[in-house]
């Protein structure tokens, strides 16, 4: 990424440069108002406030960008969001109490602890598939942790970024928390500003230039990325359920969710069956869909038809795209060559191939031979089975018997490993990526009870120190 010259950009109803904007935050974290308990709390109540009170607005929004149905923006950027809020309101309290550790004899007497403290000013750039969850998302931990914020949303959703540009500055803290919009270009420049703190949810390419871009600055980054998140379903899982599950999640949003099941691995004992029952639970998902899925722009849409229309596999299901309105209809391949565009890059799209394998021994070493995937799902009724593909296939995250839930909890982390990203976030687990981690020890002064080591250096010291040390 380039960096250019500072230029107005819009923020909320008038327009300032980002220098500007990002000394403001600045000033606003020294005089230490976000630190508060009180302000933290403040802030993610009011966050919460703001996505329930004006969830008809922002369904409308997500509509127009997306062609998403109510239930889902409800679903996916508002229930998940106001739960987040809530949730870091109700125990940020306890997040930032010191930990105190135990520490060795040698370091007697004295108390050692973590202490939390903000990285200072933010920057969270987020993605348009869903603007509110991965904007407001991280954001919520970023609030928690005492820090102040720009929010970058994505402009390939623009009725959602006009929307939150509108919201927050209403709802919280403007002099801590500013909506900055624009393209690649304010992207670029605001990471220019040399933040304390970024995280950019995104694809594993522009992630790449994000990183570097941040490097320059010794920014620490959070990268929410990709990837292909592959499905096992093994011999013994229940068809009916994983069909079903596979179908449901993999149509939300147009498949359009960097979670979303990119390819399945089936064992081909079940693999006709399972194909059957996927292609069942997408006629029953589609009714409200009759001309098929919306894909979010043109570039996109002629990505995914170029990649179908590539495919050596055999279209079982759907294949029809409809160019007048940009859709495609749900599509599953069955056994697509693993050198297509397929099988090697991101789908993003109702686009769902199915490779047969003869053993669990083959599915693992399929999905092990590719990146490091953002999500890692399995079907299976069998221990043995669940613990060795726990313990075999590396990935962000794991679920056993159904997907895309973990991103829902707030009790665990959410992120990915190597080109899937790097560093999690929700719950206490957003707190802490967006924390420092300060040790401090304190020690007494009276007796100065370390004054061995001390010079002159003497035997009978050195004997001492090395029983200590």
């Amino acid at each position: 990424m380039t960096t250019e010259s500072a230029a107005p950009v819009a923020v909320g109803d008038h327009a300032q440069d980002i220098p500007a904007i990002v000394r403001r935050l600045r000033d606003t974290f020294a005089t230490g108002r976000t630190r508060s308990v009180e302000w933290r709390k403040q802030q993610l109540k009011a966050m919460e406030r703001m996505v329930l009170e004006n969830e008809a607005a922002i369904a409308a929004a997500l509509e127009e960008d997306l062609g998403r149905k109510p239930f889902e923006a409800w679903l996916a950027d508002i229930a998940s969001v106001a739960g987040e809020a809530k949730d870091a309101a109700k125990n940020v309290k306890k997040w930032m109490r010191r930990r105190y550790r135990m520490l060795e004899l040698s370091q007697l007497p004295g108390r050692g602890w973590v202490e939390y403290e903000p990285y200072g000013t933010v920057l969270v750039i987020g993605a348009w598939n869903f603007p509110f969850a991965l904007t407001l998302g991280p954001a919520v931990g970023a609030i928690a942790a005492g820090n102040t914020m720009v929010l970058k949303p994505s402009e390939v959703a623009p009725a959602s970024s006009r929307l939150m540009a509108e919201l927050v500055p209403k709802y919280l803290d403007r002099d801590a928390i500013v909506v900055v919009e624009g393209d690649a270009s304010v992207s670029q420049e605001l990471i220019a500003q040399g933040f304390d703190h970024l995280c950019f949810t995104g694809g594993t390419e522009i992630g790449r230039k994000v990183y570097e871009s941040a490097a320059s600055h010794l920014t620490p980054v959070t990268l929410e990325l990709g990837g292909k998140s592959p499905v096992i379903v093994a011999a013994d899982a229940d068809i009916d359920v994983a069909a079903k599950r596979i179908a449901w999640t993999k149509l939300i949003n147009s498949g359009q969710i960097c979670i979303a099941p990119d390819y399945v691995v089936a064992d081909a004992k079940i693999r006709d069956e399972l194909v059957g029952k996927i292609a069942e639970a997408i006629s029953s998902y589609e009714v409200g869909h009759p001309h098929g899925m919306r894909i979010v722009n043109q570039r996109h849409y002629d990505r995914l038809t170029a990649t179908l229309a590539a495919t050596k596999g055999d279209i079982a299901v759907g294949g029809k795209p409809n160019a007048k309105d940009m859709h495609i209809h749900p599509t599953v391949v069955v056994d697509p060559d693993p050198a297509e565009p397929l099988m090697t890059d991101e789908i993003f799209g109702p686009i769902l191939p199915v490779v047969t394998v003869q053993s669990l021994d083959e599915a693992i070493d399929f999905v092990n031979a590719r990146p490091k995937p953002l999500a890692a799902y399995l079907f299976t009724k069998t221990k043995a089975v669940r613990e060795r593909v726990i313990r075999e296939v590396p990935a962000g995250g794991m679920i056993v018997n159904h997907l895309l839930f973990h991103f829902a909890t707030n009790k665990l982390p959410f992120g990915g490993v190597g080109p899937s990203g790097m560093g999690a976030y929700h719950g206490k687990f957003g707190f802490e990526q967006f924390s420092h981690k300060k040790s401090v020890m304190t020690k007494t002064t009276r007796p100065d009870v370390g004054a061995f080591i001390y010079p002159p250096y003497t035997e009978k010291a050195w004997k001492l120190a090395r029983r200590l040390f």
